[in-house]
């Protein structure tokens, strides 16, 4: 590695000549979060500072790095990319992060995104993270955006198995893969569980089942971006097998990883579908629970009318023989009925005739 150079480009302040330009000021920062150096599959070193890691890699051009950050710095992209030669539009693009998954190569150097993800049992949610790859011909560097997927686990497997890590670079990518798709299994397990408890919140009228089923469907369409591109970029990665002579147990162990991704992918596809056909079954029993309480306020309405129709026919009758009382109950002088004899007689008769009427009226409306 002692040819590499760094790229003038990557420098945004001059720099005196006797400072080398692979010692940037920044290596100390925390964000490096592990960086060794191997040899035939077996770590010789673990150095302290990026700084560090580059002379020993110097030193040992047999070597490979693996360097590990999470949300570095810009100074940070910007010191490896010069010891590396990586390309701008790939840090630029480690560094603003929120990438979708995509697998592009520039000269010697892959650069890989991937989504990685993780069920939290407590919120009974999905949260996603982001994490960027480039491949070299001695390196690999990961950069973590997010809590997941947790590449310890990655370096400590390979680490038990030298004869996979003296592969290389590829091998090193090839498990990350294999992390990452395996992480999604849980994932799928968890979502799983939360449309089986979807339908039964359904079917039980769960008023609030409706913004689960919506807030799911959004992390499911996350899910799909995370998921669905993986396929086509294994396909591509496997593509290449000849041209770049791939050794064949690596073949083998990304094909495994494709299968993995393709199964994931279509479990992804069918539960966007099953929360879609929940929505509308819900969107249904809305809709009739809806109309039965509105058929069941009509009926309660048309029976109210019913009661009130009888009171004010029976108010209707009993109001004639009133009137026709007060009128008679004024006791003037001039009221010539006063001294009739048949007076009271025609009165009482009067009100007979006025009520019966209103009642005979009243029943054939059918308000009685």
């Amino acid at each position: 590695m002692s040819d590499r150079r760094p790229r003038a480009a990557w420098r945004r302040h001059p720099e005196p000549q006797s400072e080398p330009a692979s010692e940037p000021r920044a290596t100390d920062r925390p964000s490096v979060v592990q960086a060794s150096l191997y040899r035939d599959g077996r770590r010789v070193s673990s150095p302290a500072t990026l700084a560090d890691t580059f002379r020993q890699l110097r030193e040992h051009p047999d070597g490979m790095a693996w360097i590990g950050l999470q949300r570095p710095t810009e100074a940070e992209l910007h010191s490896l990319a010069a010891e590396f030669d990586l390309h701008e539009l790939a840090v630029e693009d480690a560094l603003e992060a929120h990438q979708r998954p995509k697998l592009e190569r520039y000269g010697d150097t892959l650069f890989v995104v991937l989504r990685a993800a993780r069920y939290l049992d407590a919120q009974e949610e999905v949260e996603f993270g982001e994490l960027h790859i480039f491949v070299g011909p001695d390196f690999l560097i990961t950069v973590r955006h997010g809590a997941a997927p947790d590449l310890s686990t990655v370096r400590r497997r390979m680490e038990e198995d030298p004869d996979l890590l003296a592969l290389g670079p590829e091998a090193v990518l090839y498990a990350i893969l294999d992390a990452v798709v395996d992480g999604y299994a849980p994932v799928v397990a968890g979502v799983q569980n939360d449309i089986d408890e979807i339908e039964t919140e359904v079917f039980g009228g769960d008023p609030a089942v409706s913004r689960r089923i919506y807030e799911l469907s959004r992390e499911m369409v996350e899910f799909q971006r995370a998921t669905r591109p993986l396929v086509g970029m294994l396909h591509g990665l496997m593509a290449g097998f000849a041209k770049y002579g791939t050794d064949e147990e690596l073949q083998r162990y990304l094909r495994d990883v494709a299968d993995h991704v393709t199964h994931t992918s279509e479990r992804v596809d069918g539960f966007r579908q099953a929360l879609t056909d929940i929505l509308t079954v819900n969107a249904t029993l809305v809709t009739q629970q809806q109309n039965a309480e509105m058929r069941a306020l009509a009926e309660a309405g048309f029976e109210q009318n019913e009661e009130i129709k009888k009171i004010s026919s029976w108010a209707a009758i009993l109001f004639a023989p009133t009137l026709v009382g007060t009128i008679y109950g004024m006791n003037f002088d001039n009221m010539p009925e006063l001294h009739w004899a048949g007076g009271y007689p025609f009165a009482v008769l009067l009100m007979a005739v006025v009520c019966v009427s209103l009642y005979v009226v009243f029943k054939k409306k059918d308000w009685l």
